[in-house]
């Protein structure tokens, strides 16, 4: 049994690194060393922390694994209420629209005067922005996460249903009645999570966002292939058009914004892109690695979203569902969707964890400035598997485990899981989160960093007098102003969804 800090992130090192700090942190900036110059201890960066080992693959991976998710599977719906023009075109905006803005939150990794490293988000909006933007960012930044987390956990279950009911409808054939309650399958998704969130950080999670960023790829893969299998038969919906689904006036208004709201958080990853820069080694610059991760994370993203979303859109026409893969989209080959759902409850295991890692994080580093000298809080004990399971030969070093994590990370799994059996509402759900996430942490603190980086300032040019507005600092200001609006109209159609759906469910008794 060992004594060490818990968590990782902003977190201190282990004690045996914490005794040697003084010769730590008089390292040149820069530098790594092994720590204290002692053999055996773990070689440290020019903060003192473990050195980094991401690359521009491990944070593309976690990227993908956080955006090409649930949001996918919603695509070929939100292009039937935009039609083929509104649909593609939105899309392409709000994801060059997240890839410029994360261009600019990379760059305030590291402060620009003094190089200091920002561990999380919210340390880079209190750096540039000063404190009481700092605790606005968490909030936003803690529902956003949170509420990612919820919606990860319905689509799990609503997949883990989806198999069952291929199965039924298979069996008993496609006019069946085949419904079943989706609180069981949460459970058994919250149970997993409660297991796999006890791996400390973003620095031990990069296997599991890489297997996660397989599945996307197969689970989409399938989606897709089925789509163009459909197209190419014949046999795809000739309903579509170019403006969409056809509905009377404010109907219409409220469908096109809720899908609007859909596509904006298919797009959104910026509230944890901080978190995952701090898993990058110190060279390459972290910031021209990050963006290169963007690009690419970006980019893959938004042609999967495409061809998901389009050929989706022309297989189903203006009766696209929600969830492309769910008994209401494909039912055969019912084992090729069956396939296609297991990679989505995989894949969404990995993108619950690399969203909640920000929120058990900020938590344990609460916990562990408040109680420094607390054993619950900072021991770590360590578990050693017996060596019979491994018939005699040596077992592996086994794992450690933190009473603060233990309880800690358990209590918000299982908070999430509670929330989401009372709150199984999908397209609605993806809509809210994209409305209330996607304008302040994805638009409004990147921007606003910047001008506070680059010392813009709203005037410009030279002598007396009034002087114009100077151009970069008004596009930006219209950047925030734009998005800002389809923020607010998407949270007005995600919660006019909401409340529809809401009068005729029952809590804790819904139906899939």
């Amino acid at each position: 049994m060992s004594a060490t800090t818990a968590g990782g992130g902003g977190l201190e090192l282990g004690a045996a690194v914490a005794s040697h700090r003084g010769e730590v942190d008089e390292a040149p900036s820069g530098f790594r060393q092994l720590a204290g110059g002692v053999v055996g201890l773990p070689e440290v960066d020019d903060d003192g922390k473990p050195m980094r080992t991401g690359t521009v693959w491990t944070a593309s991976a976690h990227i993908i694994t956080a955006i090409i998710g649930s949001g996918v599977l919603s695509l070929a719906w939100g292009i039937a209420q935009l039609g083929w023009i509104a649909g593609p075109a939105t899309l392409l905006l709000f994801s060059s629209i997240t890839y410029y803005t994360s261009r600019l939150l990379s760059d305030c990794y590291r402060h620009h005067s003094t190089g200091k490293r920002n561990y999380t988000y919210m340390e880079a909006v209190n750096a540039y922005l000063g404190r009481r933007m700092e605790w606005a960012c968490g909030i936003v930044q803690c529902v956003m996460l949170c509420g990612a987390t919820i919606g990860y956990a319905i689509t799990a279950s609503i997949s883990m249903v989806a198999i069952r009911k291929s199965d039924c409808l298979h069996k008993r054939g496609h006019a069946a009645s085949c419904k079943f309650s989706t609180n069981l399958y949460l459970v058994g998704m919250g149970v997993a999570e409660i297991v796999v969130s006890q791996i400390p950080n973003f620095h031990k999670l990069a296997w599991l966002s890489v297997l996660a960023a397989i599945m996307s790829f197969l689970y989409a893969s399938i989606g897709l292939g089925l789509a163009v299998a459909r197209v190419a038969s014949g046999k795809g919906e000739t309903s579509s058009s170019l403006t969409g689904v056809e509905a009377n006036g404010m109907d219409k208004i409220w469908r096109m914004c809720t899908a609007i709201g859909d596509m904006a958080f298919a797009c959104s990853y910026s509230a944890i892109l901080i978190e995952i820069q701090d898993t990058l080694r110190s060279t390459p610059a972290e910031n021209k690695v990050m963006k290169k991760a963007s690009g690419v994370a970006v980019s893959v993203s938004t042609v999967f979203y495409l061809l998901c979303g389009c050929f989706g859109y022309a297989a189903f026409g203006n009766r696209a569902p929600g969830n492309m893969l769910s008994a209401s989209g494909f039912y055969e080959p019912f084992w090729l969707i069956d396939l296609a759902n297991v990679c989505i409850v995989i894949h969404l295991v990995g993108a619950f964890q690399v969203t909640a890692q920000p929120v058990f994080m900020r938590f344990e580093a609460w916990a562990s400035n408040k109680w420094p000298d607390s054993e619950f809080v900072t021991k770590e004990y360590r578990i050693r598997l017996p060596t019979a399971i491994f018939g005699g030969k040596s077992a592996p070093a086994g794992f450690t485990v933190n009473p603060l994590r233990l309880v800690g990370r358990t209590a918000l799994v299982t908070a999430a899981t509670v929330v989401a059996m009372a709150v199984p509402f999908f397209n609605d759900v993806l809509a809210l989160l994209g409305a209330v996430s996607y304008w302040p942490l994805t638009v409004y603190f990147p921007v606003e960093m910047h001008i506070a980086q680059s010392k813009l300032i709203r005037r410009s040019g030279g002598g007396g007098g009034r002087r114009p507005p100077a151009p970069n600092w008004i596009g930006l200001q219209l950047l925030n102003l734009v998005c800002l609006v389809v923020a607010i109209a998407a949270a007005c159609g995600a919660i006019r969804g909401l409340s529809h759906s809401l009068v005729a469910y029952k809590p804790f008794m819904f139906k899939q």
